[in-house]
């Protein structure tokens, strides 16, 4: 039986993800609530904390990680680099959670934020 990659693009206007990621210390799932937007077929998280988050120093440790979505749960891989398209992902998250000042300019969050990329992974 073979799996169909993961069609991300229909939970572009869903609020939230859970994000579970292994605990680099315990081993144990950790779970988050966490806003994310869909850009080309890759889910993009952003940390206000940049690398000094948990789920961050996690998924460095272990960057094999779980989404789920409007109750849709599927492996992904995660990376914290530069992006390609950091500016768009900024951009995305910005406009999706009024992010933005009154000028229209990008929220400190949103221009400071540490951009996260999850390409998800067939089962």
């Amino acid at each position: 039986m073979s799996s169909q990659p993961v069609d991300l693009s229909r939970f572009e206007k869903v609020e939230y993800c859970y994000l579970t990621t292994r605990g680099r210390k315990t081993g144990n799932p950790h779970e988050i609530e966490i806003w994310f937007v869909i850009h080309e077929g890759s889910l993009y998280l952003m940390s206000g904390g940049m690398d000094g988050s948990d789920w961050v120093k996690n998924l460095l440790k272990e960057p094999h990680v779980t989404v789920c979505v409007d109750g849709q749960t599927f492996p992904a891989l995660a990376r914290v680099q530069n992006e390609k398209d950091e500016k768009i992902i900024r951009n995305l998250m910005a406009d999706k959670y009024k992010e933005r000042e009154a000028d229209g300019s990008l929220s400190d969050w949103a221009q400071t934020a540490l951009v996260v990329g999850f390409q998800p992974l067939q089962e």
